[in-house]
């Protein structure tokens, strides 16, 4: 990743150094990033911290036919790795699962110390929110993770799913009636696991839950110089808020016109 650096103002240009000290026109080490990306070191004991990472075009799409990578890039696909590393949960709907061919997570040596010191295992659990279970339980995601994967769902999913899912090694963690998920109640569930450092990678929908809920926490917005008209959704989707919440922007970086921008309740 060359040229990333942060941006304290509007006049902070490519060339000037970063508060730190570091040189702007060079590559960041993982370490960096993860200091950069860290979660809070001052939440109260059991408290969840949910941050979201998605990625938009200049005029909204979230995806390009269907799939977020078209409009990602090198840089946002190595803070996407290092956000992974440093959460004990990543928090996926079932669609997005399907689309983007969700695997388990992998242990990184990168970021092993790292995880250790923090009390982790040596890579995140995957879960997955879905009111109906469709899902293909034979896929990797749920027969080769390190740590087993989570399904999130509702008291009312269907008995035979829920059987399966439970037969292929899988959790199941109850957050809502019937066989809807509630996303407050699904971060709460999996706090209560131990599993707080939350990250969620969407889809749309999901985010949208979770915004309505006012369950999240931090955006990480990779910002793509890109256009593609068309109807692709946004990053959220579903029913809008009463009235918008302003989030407070914690860091900004720059690759190759790719921004990557931090925002905190």
């Amino acid at each position: 990743m060359r040229s990333l650096f942060p941006v304290t103002d509007l006049t902070t240009t490519a060339a000037s150094p970063d508060p730190s000290g570091l040189l702007t026109d060079r590559e960041w080490s993982l370490d960096e990033l993860a200091d950069a990306y860290a979660y809070p070191a001052d939440l109260p004991a059991g408290t969840p911290w949910l941050r979201a990472n998605m990625v938009s075009t200049l005029d909204g799409a979230a995806q390009h036919d269907g799939r977020s990578q078209p409009i990602s890039c090198a840089a946002d696909m190595r803070i996407f790795g290092t956000l992974r590393a440093l959460a004990d949960v990543v928090i996926a709907g079932a669609e997005t699962v399907r689309l983007e061919g969700y695997r388990p997570a992998r242990a990184r040596e990168a970021f092993a110390a790292r995880r250790a010191a923090a009390g982790q295992g040596p890579a995140p659990a995957v879960a997955v929110v879905t009111g109906s279970l469709d899902l293909d339980f034979s896929l990797p995601l749920f027969t080769e993770p390190l740590v087993p994967t989570l399904v999130v769902t509702g008291s009312g999913a269907p008995a035979d799913r829920i059987a399966a899912a439970r037969k292929a090694g899988a959790e199941v963690v109850i957050a809502g009636e019937g066989t809807r998920v509630d996303p407050a109640r699904a971060v709460r569930e999996l706090a209560d696991r131990g599993l707080r450092r939350q990250l969620t990678e969407g889809g749309p929908r999901l985010l949208g839950q979770f915004v309505a809920a006012g369950a999240l926490d931090e955006l990480c917005l990779t910002l793509s110089p890109m256009l593609t008209a068309g109807d692709a959704q946004r990053i959220a989707g579903g029913p809008g808020v009463a009235v918008p919440e302003r989030f407070a922007l914690a860091s900004l970086l720059e690759e190759d016109g790719f921004l990557f921008g931090r925002y905190r309740r």
